[in-house]
């Protein structure tokens, strides 16, 4: 059989880092190990009940079996808009200022070839995404990147970044709950990404994923809520996490027109919109009842506590996630993060994400999910207790 190579393009794109943690969890498996795998972001609830059934009746509507409109059918782009006004008290344009996407990580990877050229700079979080990089690539752009530390609260500090690379700078990648740190940002913070980006003429792209999952009855900002946001750049928000509808590839751009307007030119060459009846089910997960929201983020919530208090009980003096639903676990100094990862996995059978996965500097951390039930985290600190690595 002929082997054709791969374009430059191709070759250019990062290692999927998330593949490679399958691959690991999926060997270990075959194997007959019951492993826990804290590992990915895969959440583990199904979809409420009453999106569901609104995605069943609306895949019986005939409508929906003819091609979508380029940019989405009008009901949904209101239903983000309204969404927006609800839950943050921003008013949205639905006309100018909302672009549906295939699921928010569609959107990370499209931003850059809309705006970046062959040798641009983009700003990046570091620990971050990963998925950022791969959009960087495809434009053929270049990277700066923001530490997020411990000590300054896992936000970037501007002040580090050189003079050089802030008049370079077209873009930055901003995002809060944070993955990998399960960090949150501040109003003060926001409002000082805003005063930088109008300064440098930056465009922002704050990814608002775990937007709905903050704890001890704090809610997470909103960068639009910061006066002069739309301005300068704009919020990808994903149905993924809010509402458990990762599989559905459903999500939404909102702020800025200029960038909405060229996020939608680039996929008006790519897609034909989502498949209507996802859209109507999309528009009722954002109109309909929030009780899920709450109940949701009340569970992870209550796995964070028994995950982290299990951890502390053992020795393992670790910090506590305010958003999102990772944590972010320093280990010992004796082990970097990808020799802790594989002692977990091969003596204890547990999968987490070594920090170097996210960058430079999450080097001396691993991320773990909060995707498993109570009963596996008080078995994966057991599994950790067994090990002796910690003294009580």
């Amino acid at each position: 059989m002929m082997q054709f190579p791969q374009s430059e393009l191709l070759n250019s794109l990062p290692k999927q880092f998330f593949a490679g943690l399958v691959k690991k969890v999926g060997e270990y498996s075959a194997q007959g190990h019951d492993v826990i795998n804290l590992g990915q972001g895969n959440p583990d609830q199904p979809t409420p009940p009453h999106i569901v059934a609104k995605l069943q009746e609306a895949a019986a509507n005939p409508r929906n079996h003819k091609y979508s409109p380029f940019q989405g059918h009008g009901y949904l782009i209101q239903a983000a808009a309204d969404f927006y006004q609800r839950e943050y008290g921003v008013t949205i344009d639905p006309d100018k200022e909302v672009a549906i996407l295939f699921g928010g990580k569609a959107g990370l990877v499209e931003i850059p070839q809309c705006f970046l050229n062959p040798g641009d700079t983009i700003l990046v979080p570091d620990p971050g995404y990963p998925d950022y990089w791969s959009g960087v690539a495809l434009a053929k752009a270049k990277m700066a990147t923001m530490p997020l530390r411990e000590e300054n609260r896992f936000l970037p500090d501007y002040q580090e970044l050189k003079t050089d690379t802030l008049s370079k700078a077209k873009l930055m990648f901003l995002n809060y709950p944070n993955n990998p740190t399960g960090a949150t940002a501040t109003a003060e913070f926001f409002e000082e990404t805003v005063k930088l980006a109008r300064e440098h003429e930056i465009c922002v792209v704050h990814d608002f994923a775990y937007g709905a999952i903050g704890f001890d009855g704090n809610k997470p900002l909103s960068f639009l809520q910061s006066e002069g946001a739309k301005e300068v750049g704009i919020e990808i928000y994903t149905l993924s996490k809010t509402f458990n509808m990762a599989g559905w590839r459903v999500g939404f751009a909102i702020g800025n027109e200029s960038i909405i307007s060229a996020i939608e030119l680039l996929q008006d060459h790519l897609y034909v919109s989502l498949f209507g009846a996802v859209q109507e089910a999309a528009a009722e997960a954002l109109t309909g009842s929030q009780d899920c929201v709450k109940e949701l983020n009340d569970l992870y919530e209550r796995r964070r506590n028994v995950l982290i208090e299990g951890l502390h009980s053992l020795g393992w003096n670790v910090s506590s996630p305010k958003g999102s639903f990772f944590a972010w676990l320093k280990i010992p100094e004796e082990f970097s993060s990808e020799q802790f990862a594989t002692i977990l996995l091969e003596q204890a059978h547990i999968m987490v994400a070594p920090g170097i996965g996210f960058g430079k500097f999450g080097e001396g951390y691993v991320r773990v999910g909060l995707l498993s039930s109570e009963e596996q985290l008080k078995e994966a600190v057991r599994r950790i207790s067994d090990l002796e690595i910690f003294e009580k």
